[in-house]
């Protein structure tokens, strides 16, 4: 009995306690339903949406004239949220297979049969959100937007989901392309993409967004969104068609001789504006002619240049001594000893004692050396912070990252040798970039005033100019006017006479300088064998210098390394191509000197024509013409001409006129009107007609007309 009445009170411990628990439960489900219930939501959301950023539009770069040089396209996500609430059964029953067949026909990456089973599946599931395609184009999202299902409807929203993303591009391809840089996510610009990294990226938005599935985000409509500020735009130095120019000329050199890599750089004089930049590497491939722009050598990588640094020798050494031109060195045949090393000249020279001049036009090492060893042997530190007054040891201060350090030995480095100080003369044991060399031969050209290369002209918002920027002087002075005019006529002399003979240009004068340097491999000339670097710099027009260029090609394979043969040629093409497409070279016709006065000796033309240009110049004629054709007569008038009026009706006869005197033009109006064959050779008016005045001719005869 007792047992029983145990076991019972046991059972009914259990059920009270198992009551309280159970309302325990439901107290606590009341408590988070009614009291904690908004908390909780709050909660349940923050991990269901997330606000992003927003990528601000990157500005745009421009170069000097407008042209765009790189910006950044939209791109988008394509999703869909295919159980939206405006799309029921019977709606996606009807528009589901044709759907699918366009996203098939304009995506191409799947089959009609694959996106439907794709649609059908998500469907089924009841998922919200399925992804289509990324990297979608603009233009292909616009035809999106009118597909079955995505349409905006009067039911509500399509089920078009999107999220843009912004990619940079460069509509110039590889044009300029170091230089402009790059720009991807996750990595740190370089080249004007870098520079200006702040400029151009903007202020970027926020935008609230809900997790559907896995990583997958999509955007939520708040009033709360913030629109990203777009970046500004950058607009630099560069002329994209003289840049086409340089980099199809280097490239050209740099397959001919089967370099390594090479560089080329266009700047103006007196601004310090890069036109133009180049820097071409070969690809590590079997083709031989193909090259990126993958190094910006101009700017990042200083070598030893050679024999171009003869130039800031003798501005060395004629500012301290006011050295004549005409001073003779002995340079023997061509070699001479400096302690135990031998120094030789690449041609053993036309005679065996030089002028300066004739030193510097030929480039020999041996004079050159000899002329700085015989005024600064006792002094070299005098020579050294001559080189230095030049900047050449200090870094430019480019507003590209990355530019190369500079070095002009010292007296007191360590590896300062007795045989430092003529080495150094002709271009060795110092490392300078070509942008540095550059900018030393810039000054000489702009009459002593070194200015700062730089590469932007504008930073504009929404095409409004909020900084222009302004040429910057490193010196005003780098040396005497007397040594900058001796420094010019050794660089006309090159050209004229010496190792550039081959930039003998017509139509203008170059100055400037060739350079051949052996450069060491691993640091060791012996042990490792050498290469070449050819470079040529100079400036022009000479007598009014505008643009000064540097082209610098490094090792040169076919047997010809010489800077005039290998780098001249790039050069000359890039000066042509900027002298004949800019008007600045233009010279007027008449500068109140000698004007022209009177008429040209024979005009026979047109009358509209000629009566216009009478009325211009100010040249008497008769007011009426009765016929199309005039000439001008001993009286300096214009005319009806006996010719001119017979000419119709001397070739309705069959009887060929006095043509002479008349354009090519002309002549063949007439002529082929009346049914005559007619060849041209040479060009302007008619100096020769091959059926003479006075003849008989028949149609389908052929006529010779020599112009000249």
């Amino acid at each position: 009995m007792n047992e029983k009445r145990n076991i019972l009170i046991r059972t009914y411990l259990v059920y009270i306690l198992m009551c309280f628990f159970a309302l325990a439960i439901l107290y606590r489900i009341c408590v988070i339903q009614f009291v904690q219930g908004n908390d909780w939501k709050e909660k349940a959301e923050a991990f269901s949406t997330k606000v992003f950023e927003i990528e601000a539009v990157r500005g745009n770069i421009f170069d000097a004239n407008g042209a765009l040089l790189a910006t950044s396209l939209p791109y988008y996500e394509i999703g869909m949220d295919i159980n939206t609430p405006s799309i029921d059964d019977k709606i996606y029953s009807a528009k589901r297979d044709s759907l699918a067949l366009q996203l098939s026909t304009l995506f191409g990456d799947k089959s009609k049969r694959e996106y439907l089973s794709i649609l059908n599946k998500a469907r089924k599931e009841k998922d919200r959100y399925v992804l289509l395609k990324r990297n979608v184009p603009y233009k292909d999202l616009q035809a999106l937007k009118n597909f079955p299902l995505f349409k905006r409807s009067k039911k509500g929203g399509g089920a078009l989901v999107t999220l843009q993303t912004n990619k940079r591009e460069r509509p110039f391809q590889s044009l300029a392309a170091r230089t402009i840089g790059l720009s991807r996510p996750g990595i740190k610009p370089v080249g004007l993409e870098g520079a200006y990294d702040s400029v151009l990226t903007g202020i970027s938005g926020k935008r609230l967004m809900q997790k559907i599935a896995g990583d997958v985000w999509r955007p939520i409509n708040d009033e709360n969104e913030v629109e990203p500020k777009d970046g500004s735009d950058l607009y630099t130095t560069i002329d994209i068609n003289v840049q086409d120019v340089a980099q199809s000329a280097l490239l050209k050199a740099l397959i001919k001789n089967n370099a390594s890599h090479g560089c080329a750089v266009l700047m103006e004089v007196k601004t310090g504006a890069i036109k133009a930049i180049t820097n071409l590497t070969k690809n590590n491939s079997d083709d031989s002619t193909s090259y990126s722009e993958s190094l910006n050598y101009a700017i990042g990588y200083p070598t030893e240049p050679g024999s171009t640094f003869k130039l800031a020798s003798m501005l060395a050494t004629i500012e301290e001594y006011n050295i004549s031109l005409d001073e003779k060195v002995n340079v023997g045949n061509g070699e001479c000893m400096y302690y135990d090393r031998k120094m030789k000249d690449s041609h053993a020279p036309a005679k065996s004692i030089c002028s300066v001049l004739e030193c510097f036009e030929t480039s020999s090492n041996v004079g050159v050396s000899k002329i700085v060893t015989k005024y600064f042997s006792k002094n070299p530190k005098a020579f050294i912070s001559k080189l230095n007054s030049f900047h050449l040891n200090q870094k430019l201060g480019l507003s590209i990252p990355g530019e190369g350090i500079p070095r002009v030995k010292q007296v007191k480095d360590r590896d300062w040798y007795g045989t430092s100080l003529p080495w150094i003369s002709i271009g060795y044991e110092s490392l300078i970039t070509p942008m540095q060399t550059l900018t030393l031969y810039n000054a000489v050209a702009n009459n002593g005033c070194m200015v700062k290369p730089h590469f932007v002209n504008q930073i504009k918002r929404n095409g409004v100019s909020i900084y222009d920027f302004k040429p910057e002087i490193i010196d005003k002075a780098i040396a005497k006017q007397s040594t900058i005019s001796k420094a010019k006529l050794l660089m006309e002399s090159v050209v004229a006479t010496g190792t550039a003979k081959s930039l003998n240009i017509k139509a203008f004068k170059v100055a400037g300088k060739t350079g051949t340097a052996q450069i060491a491999k691993d640091g060791d000339y012996k042990k490792n064998g050498t290469t070449y670097q050819a470079s040529f710099i100079g400036y022009f027009p000479a007598d009014n210098p505008q643009y000064t260029c540097i082209v610098v090609i490094n090792s040169p394979s076919n047997g010809i390394y010489y800077g005039g043969a290998v780098a001249g040629p790039v050069f000359k093409e890039i000066a042509e191509k900027v002298y004949s497409g800019n008007t600045d070279f233009i010279k007027p016709l008449n500068n109140n000197k000698g004007l022209l006065v009177n008429v040209p000796t024979l005009i026979t033309g047109r009358a509209n024509e000629l009566k216009s240009l009478a009325n211009t110049f100010g040249i008497k004629s008769t007011n009426t013409f009765s016929n199309e054709f005039v000439t001008r007569n001993t009286n300096d008038t214009i005319t009806e001409s006996f010719v001119a009026k017979n000419f119709e009706s001397q070739l309705r006869k069959g009887i060929m006129p006095n043509l002479l005197g008349i354009s090519a033009k002309e002549a063949l109006f007439l002529l082929e009107n009346n049914g005559l064959i007619v060849k041209i050779e040479g060009f302007g008016s008619v100096k020769k007609q091959s059926i003479e005045a006075g003849q008989k001719y028949y149609k389908g005869n052929k006529i010779i007309l020599t112009l000249s």
